[in-house]
């Protein structure tokens, strides 16, 4: 009687506890959830919100100087003395289809202006068809306007290669019958092809059809006699490629937004793409149905022999190789071991960012003043910009046809030989919230459907978040990619950006990581990334630091112009003043100047300042690590005490701003 009166105090003191215990939870998370605000995007600034306006932005110097060694390049991409107006009479026609996104169309139309002044021929202006009639865009555009100025195209290039709108109607109408042959050249076809191959079915057909989807129609270095095709590629990409003047101006709107702020800002672009991801084989890098997505991608790829690779490999090892893109949560990282406080400003540039928030998650709990599109623009100037449109027949959801009672009797006699397990059990029902988003044919078949028509119209605003997010990183105090220059041969983003700004202004503060080297760096701390020790932030800022300057400058283009010439427009489309020293000289695999070759700039231009000699952004001879002061991971006395062995801080103690008169 005594054991049974025992267990039931006992029984009666854990329901007791249990209940109190229930009571203190659902105290303290009704006390924590009061201050929660759910995130949301800004949609627009308040009318009267500039702050900054009317102050003086300033920069600390070791966030957002200059680079001293580079300010000698200035850009110079005007033809030469011995350059001619194209002449009246053409060999004929060249019309072209461009297929890819915004950087394969940027790409190609400058090839299309350099193979035109190559064949002496007519250039019809070309056709992006991520942007025509039938993907659903507003009708107020055609292709090319929808993104481009078409008459500042044709202006700007008059004396480069003459550009018609439109075939002549007669020509129209055999083009409509495909009587001109048409023909698909690849991104490294040489001159030699074009000249050979090409020149004389232009001169007898009078008008022949080019489609370009590689990113490119011409190879990237040509022979140093062909410097000015060089030249009118740049003029293509960086004068007469303007965008329509609505995007300008919601861009510039954009960028004097981020200013009214009162402080620098720098413009990060992930580069986190499904194609790039396939091609580099990084699906294990993400979870869940991202990680089948990339996979059946790069299944799709090999299949149409765009990849000769396996399908399964070691995601992790290919990071380690460089070649997959650095996740937002390094790159914050990174940025907080440079020293950039908390409330830094940071454009996130990007129309797509594969595995969507959850990867941006880190990144935002880093720096607070994470900014996109969204953030700087309402919903009603996006939708001016996209323009009137159509709108699309509801996607109403129909769940799967069921079968009838004959069918399952005939599935029944079908079954095999007797005796027959049991009938399986009904399939429980389809919910609407399962096949709603682009990815919810995963779980039914192999085969990834045809795009809708929603999906089309989606791809052609990409094209307009793109340009938004381009204007932005080219007007940033400085720039990080989270991925550029890859083996596939494609065009990218980062690597446009990174070449406009090398063109424009050479000395913006523009960083170009070596992701193998960062990879390597994060897997001597891959375990205990948040609390680094101090020499592993010494090695983390000096890689940076140089990969901002010239010596970074010169590892870069050995990588990224034999890929694509806009990424690296030197020496051809730069001039240096003949006040700077004599740059060292750097030449490819093929024996062509990378770097160094550069032309002397004209008198006008002779104003620029000596550069300082030393490693800039490193550190000068009175430049060291202690200017970092209260945004360094430790302090540098302690460091030197304990021989910087087993310093560690906590990346969140970084907070303090730096000192702006350092």
């Amino acid at each position: 009687m005594a054991f049974v009166t025992k267990i039931k105090w006992v029984v009666l003191s854990v329901i007791t506890l249990s209940v109190a215990s229930i009571i203190i939870h659902l105290s303290l998370a009704k006390l924590w959830t009061v201050n929660i605000v759910p995130y949301r995007a800004i949609a627009s600034f308040p009318a009267d919100f500039s702050p900054g306006l009317g102050r003086q932005v300033v920069k600390n110097k070791k966030l957002w100087g200059s680079i001293k060694s580079l300010e000698a390049l200035q850009p110079s991409s005007n033809a030469r003395s011995n350059y001619s107006d194209p002449k009246d009479r053409s060999n004929g026609f060249i019309y072209a289809k461009v297929f890819g996104g915004f950087e394969k169309i940027r790409s190609s139309i400058c090839d299309l202006v350099a193979i035109s002044r190559l064949l002496n021929a007519t250039l019809i202006i070309p056709e992006i068809q991520e942007s025509i009639r039938s993907k659903g865009i507003s009708s107020k555009f055609k292709s090319f306007s929808y993104l481009y100025d078409e008459d500042q195209f044709i202006t700007y290039l008059k004396h480069d290669v003459i550009i018609a709108k439109t075939l002549p109607e007669s020509l129209m109408e055999r083009r409509k019958r495909n009587e001109f042959p048409t023909f698909r050249p690849t991104s490294s076809a040489s001159p030699n092809f074009y000249i050979q191959e090409l020149l004389p079915k232009l001169k007898k057909s009078k008008v022949i059809g080019l489609i370009i989807s590689n990113g490119g129609a011409l190879q990237s270095v040509l022979p140093p006699t062909m410097a000015e095709i060089q030249r009118l590629r740049c003029r293509v990409s960086f004068q007469a490629l303007q965008f329509r003047p609505e995007i300008q101006m919601l861009g510039h709107r954009m960028v004097n937004k981020l200013r009214s702020l009162g402080q620098p800002f720098l413009a990060y672009h992930p580069g986190l793409l499904r194609e790039t991801l396939a091609y580099n084989g990084c699906a294990e890098l993400f979870q869940d149905v991202h990680t089948e997505l990339i996979q059946h991608r790069r299944a799709q790829m090999i299949k149409d022999k765009i990849l000769n690779e396996d399908l399964n490999v070691d995601s992790h090892l290919q990071r380690d190789k460089g070649l997959c893109p650095l996740m937002p949560e390094e790159v914050g990282i990174l940025l907080r071991v440079m020293g950039y406080p908390s409330k830094t400003i940071i454009y996130l540039a990007g129309s797509e960012i594969f595995g969507g928030q959850r990867v941006l998650i880190p990144l935002r709990s880093m720096f607070i003043n994470t900014l996109d599109r969204t953030s700087l623009c309402s919903e009603k100037e996006l939708s001016d910009l996209v323009g009137p449109e159509t709108p699309l027949p509801q996607n109403i959801f129909r769940s799967p046809p069921g079968k009838s009672e004959k069918e399952l009797k005939e599935e029944w006699k079908r079954a095999g030989p007797r005796p027959r397990p049991l009938p399986p059990p009904p399939n429980r029902p389809i919910y609407q919230h399962e096949k709603e988003g682009w990815y919810g044919w995963i779980n039914e078949t192999p085969l990834e459907p045809d795009p809708s028509p929603m999906d089309l119209r989606m791809k052609a605003h990409r094209l307009l978040w793109d340009a938004l997010d381009y204007i932005v990183s080219l007007e940033a105090d400085a720039f990080f990619p989270g991925f550029n220059n890859d083996e596939s041969g494609w065009p990218d983003f980062s690597s446009l950006v990174m070449g406009h700004r090398l063109y424009e202004t050479a000395s913006s503060r523009t960083y170009r990581p070596n992701r193998k080297v960062v990879a390597e760096l994060f897997n001597m701390t891959r375990e205990n990334m948040y609390h680094p020790k101090h020499n592993w932030t010494v090695l983390v800022r000096e890689h940076l630091n140089k990969s901002m300057s010239e010596e970074g400058l010169i590892r870069q283009s050995l990588l990224s112009k034999p890929a694509m010439f806009l990424s690296h427009p030197l020496p051809e489309c730069s001039c240096r003043v003949a006040s700077a020293n004599v740059a060292n000289r750097v030449r490819g695999e093929d024996g062509q100047l990378l770097y160094g070759g550069e032309d002397i700039c004209p008198k006008w231009m002779q104003h620029a300042k000596k550069p300082s000699s030393g490693k800039e952004g490193v550190k000068s001879e009175d430049d060291g690590l202690p200017d970092y002061e209260s945004n360094d991971f430790v302090d540098e006395s302690e460091s030197e005490k304990n021989g910087g062995k087993t310093d560690q801080t906590l990346l969140w103690d970084q907070d303090e701003e730096m000192d702006p008169n350092d």
